[in-house]
C-alpha cells in the first residue's frame, strides 16, 4: 500500500519518528485492534489508536453512558447519558479519522463469543472492569496467539502489562493473577478512581498496542508497570513464567 498525500500530512509527526516511519504507519493502517471496554481506560485508548491511524478497531462493551462515567470517560458528554457506549464511540472515531473502520459490538465478551471477536486481530487491549472478563479475554488471546495489552486502575493506582504467553520465556496473564474468578473485587463505585489516572493508563495501553504493531523500542512483554499517583512513582517489575500455569505451560 502507499500513503496518500492526506495521510502523509495527517500522520507526519509519527512518520518522522525513525522508529516508526512510513512502513510503521502502513502497518498501523493495516492492523486490527480489539478493545474490550469503552470506559475510563478504553476511552483514551480508542481516541489515541484512532488518531494514530490503526485501520480497524473492534470496540466491545454492552454498557450505556451514565452520569457518573463522565468524570473519567472522555469520549462521552452530558447529552449522551443513557446511550450505548459503543455506538457513540464509533461515531467519535469516524469524526476523528475517516481512515479507521470501526466495528461496534454492543455485547459483553464471554466464552461463547470471544474466539470470534478476537480472531484476526493484531492486538487485544483489555480495559474491562471485572476479573472474570479479564480471564476470558486473556485465555482467548493466548489461544489465538494475539498479544494482550492489559490495563487496570483503582483509586490512585494503575498497572499495565503486555502478554505473549505462548512464547516459552514469556508469562501469560494467569501466571500473574492466578485462576480464581470468584475472588472478591471492589468496584469503581465502591473504592473510587481519579479520572486522570484512568487517562494515563488508557494512553499507555494505546502506546503498547502501537508498539506491538510497529515494533518500536524495547520489547516490554513480561514486564509489569505499576503507577502510584499519590507519590508520582512508577515502578517496573519483571514477571516470570509460572511453570505450573495450566494456561501457557509448554
Amino acid at each position: 500500500m502507499s500513503l496518500s498525500d492526506d495521510q502523509l500530512e495527517r500522520y507526519a509527526r509519527q512518520i518522522v519518528l525513525k522508529e516508526i516511519g512510513g512502513e510503521g504507519q502502513k502497518r498501523l493502517l493495516r492492523a486490527r485492534v480489539v478493545i474490550v471496554g469503552a470506559g475510563g481506560i478504553g476511552s483514551p485508548a480508542i481516541q489515541y489508536l484512532a488518531a494514530a491511524g490503526v485501520g480497524q478497531l473492534t470496540i466491545i462493551d454492552d454498557d450505556k453512558v451514565s452520569l457518573s462515567n463522565l468524570q473519567r470517560q472522555t469520549l462521552f458528554g452530558t447529552a449522551e447519558v443513557g446511550e450505548p457506549k459503543v455506538g457513540l464511540a464509533a461515531k467519535k472515531v469516524e469524526a476523528l479519522n475517516p481512515d479507521v473502520l470501526v466495528q461496534a459490538v454492543d455485547e459483553r465478551i464471554n466464552a461463547l463469543n470471544a474466539q470470534r471477536l478476537i480472531a484476526g486481530a493484531q492486538v487485544v487491549l483489555d480495559g474491562s472492569d471485572n476479573f472474570e472478563t479479564r480471564l476470558t479475554v486473556a485465555d482467548h488471546a493466548l489461544a489465538a496467539t494475539v498479544p494482550l495489552v492489559s490495563a487496570s486502575v483503582a483509586q490512585f493506582e494503575g498497572q499495565l502489562a503486555l502478554f505473549r504467553g505462548w512464547e516459552t520465556d514469556k508469562p501469560c496473564y494467569r501466571c500473574l493473577v492466578g485462576s480464581d474468578p470468584d475472588r472478591p473485587e471492589a468496584s469503581c463505585s465502591d473504592q473510587g478512581v481519579l479520572g486522570a489516572v484512568a487517562g494515563i493508563l488508557g494512553s499507555l495501553a494505546a502506546m503498547e498496542a502501537i508498539r506491538a504493531i510497529t515494533g518500536f523500542g524495547e520489547d516490554t512483554a513480561g514486564k509489569l508497570l505499576l503507577i502510584d499517583a499519590r507519590s508520582l512513582r512508577l515502578r517496573t517489575v519483571k514477571l516470570t513464567k509460572d511453570p505450573g500455569c495450566p494456561a501457557c505451560k509448554v
